[in-house]
């Protein structure tokens, strides 16, 4: 067992040890009051002013960051909408040159289709010009060859030009004739 003694000289023991002198009570009050008037004078408006700057200073970042986000959020949405502008202007363009291309090529056909008629009309014509200059030609050269052969069988000539033209007419009319009933049969 422990013994201590008392300020008074007394022993005391058991549950005692922990009861203080009422001197010290006195003592330790008027110490703790002094430090709580140091720190309530001194140090509790510096650590209020300190904390107050670090509320401030993290509700400005906060405020910031808030003001970034909110800021980065509108810039995506800008470039979202940016984007799908740019999506749908490159649909309409690529809309317009698909169109323009289906009309170019509409209008290529027409122009080749227009250009093909005219060249087959023009052959045409080209065709029967030259049909009838052979015909004049070959209606010459058998008017020759009739004269000729008609001079000599008949054995007179046919030195008349309305004579001559006269039995090249009816020869020629009667080959044409006789060509026409072939045809026809």
């Amino acid at each position: 067992m422990t013994m201590n003694l008392a300020a008074g000289g007394e022993p005391v023991e058991g549950i005692q040890l922990f009861i203080p002198v009422p001197s010290e009570i006195l003592w330790s009050a008027i110490t703790i009051v002094i430090i709580a008037v140091v720190v309530y004078k001194f140090f509790l408006p510096k650590f209020t002013t300190m904390l107050d700057e670090r509320t401030e200073l993290i509700e400005g970042r906060l405020a910031e960051a808030d003001e970034a986000q909110a800021k980065a959020d509108a810039l995506v949405a800008e470039h979202e909408e940016q984007l799908r502008l740019a999506r749908t202007e490159a649909s309409k363009i690529r809309e317009e040159a698909r169109s323009e291309g289906a009309q170019i090529v509409a209008e290529q056909r027409e122009h080749a289709s227009d250009e093909a008629a005219r060249i087959l009309e023009n052959a045409q014509r080209q065709i029967e010009s030259e049909r009838q200059q052979v015909s004049i030609a070959l209606r010459d050269e058998v008017g020759t060859l009739a004269t000729e052969l008609a001079s000599r069988i008949v054995g007179e000539s046919l030195e008349d030009v309305a004579r001559q033209s006269r039995v090249v007419d009816r020869f020629l009319d009667e080959i044409e004739a006789s060509s026409s009933s072939a045809k026809g049969k």
